[in-house]
């Protein structure tokens, strides 16, 4: 292609500056990538590969080239997006990582930005489960962005991936998020966001998911709430009103069997038949007590009592608020 006339060039639909950088190449930035290439669990994935995206195929603008640090193969999983402010409540935050969570145990890879605050935690709540999640970065994968997060991006490319479409060297830049934005959007079958204000690169990114006919499901929060605004704006707009991951479940007709396998028998077998009924009804989420009770008939000191066991047991967990989130 480097030796194809500038007329050749025109005729496949080339703007006139991609045709000038394939014309005179800047050979030390492709030395650059080579040398990124050559390091260990590092690969570049090109629109014709087999690993590229099916989902990002169908974006209007699709990136010719995906630079991957980690297994480039989690990219065609489905995935779950969830985006949401970089100053969330204490709240926000844990909702971000149960519903990773939970999604994760489901079957879906959790894909994100790295950014502070929502993204960082639903990344954090995919590991949690020892599941897959993807960082989508606004920068060259030779760097992590925001600095802070560079043990993390540690933890995701160990077990999942990081990607981006910017080459080795390049730094962040303010135009660069809201390009990393459509490729968030454009991987996932489903993008939640979590807490948003009005004014946020959140609604940017679900806007861009019903513009690639995505199903964007919300958090509804507060009317006093700043962080809840951008929410329940969506929510008029049509986006999914979402309080439990059932509600995205439903939505996208999806069911794991390895969800459904934590019902097994060698599991059920350590249990009496109470436990296991008192187990049934406790999410994959932060469950009240006030719930089970309601839901079983059975008395607070009984709920509680059997609740403790399960905890010992390692089937449940303690969260904020005085509830219990199932763990397998």
């Amino acid at each position: 292609m480097f030796a194809e006339s500038t007329r050749a060039l025109s005729t496949l639909g080339l703007k006139s500056d991609s045709i000038q950088a394939i014309k005179n190449p800047d050979w030390a930035i492709i030395d650059t990538d080579l040398a990124w290439l050559e390091q260990p669990n590092n690969s570049v994935i090109t629109f014709n590969d087999t690993n590229y995206p099916p989902q990002l195929k169908q974006i209007p603008d699709p990136p010719p080239i995906l630079f991957v640090r980690g297994n480039p193969e989690l990219l065609s999983a489905p995935q779950i997006a969830i985006v949401g402010s970089r100053n969330p409540s204490s709240l926000g935050l844990e909702t971000a990582r149960n519903f990773a969570r939970t999604l994760s145990r489901c079957g879906f890879v959790i894909t994100s930005g790295l950014a502070l605050g929502i993204d960082a935690a639903s990344h954090q709540g995919a590991l949690n489960a020892n599941g897959y999640t993807i960082a989508v970065a606004g920068t060259g994968l030779d760097r992590v962005y925001p600095a802070r997060h560079k043990d993390l991006a540690i933890q995701i490319v160990n077990t999942g991936a990081m990607i981006s479409e910017f080459p080795a060297g390049t730094i962040a830049k303010a135009n660069h998020f809201p390009r990393r934005n459509r490729i968030i959007s454009g991987l996932c079958q489903g993008l939640l966001v979590v807490e948003a204000a009005q004014q946020s690169g959140s609604l940017i990114t679900a806007r861009l998911a019903l513009e690639q006919n995505r199903e964007v499901f919300a958090i509804p929060g507060s009317i006093h709430n700043p962080l809840a605004r951008g929410c329940n704006a969506l929510i008029r707009q049509g986006a999914k009103l979402v309080e439990t991951t059932q509600d995205i479940l439903e939505e996208l007709n999806q069911y794991n069997q390895q969800y459904e396998s934590s019902l097994s028998v060698g599991m059920q077998s350590t249990l009496d038949l109470e436990q296991q009924t008192l187990l049934n009804r406790v999410l994959f989420e932060p469950t009240s007590i006030d719930d089970l009770v309601e839901n079983t008939g059975e008395s607070v000191e009984v709920i509680s009592s059997m609740l403790l066991i399960l905890e010992l047991q390692g089937y449940i967990e303690a969260t904020a608020g005085g509830c219990y989130a199932r763990i397998k």
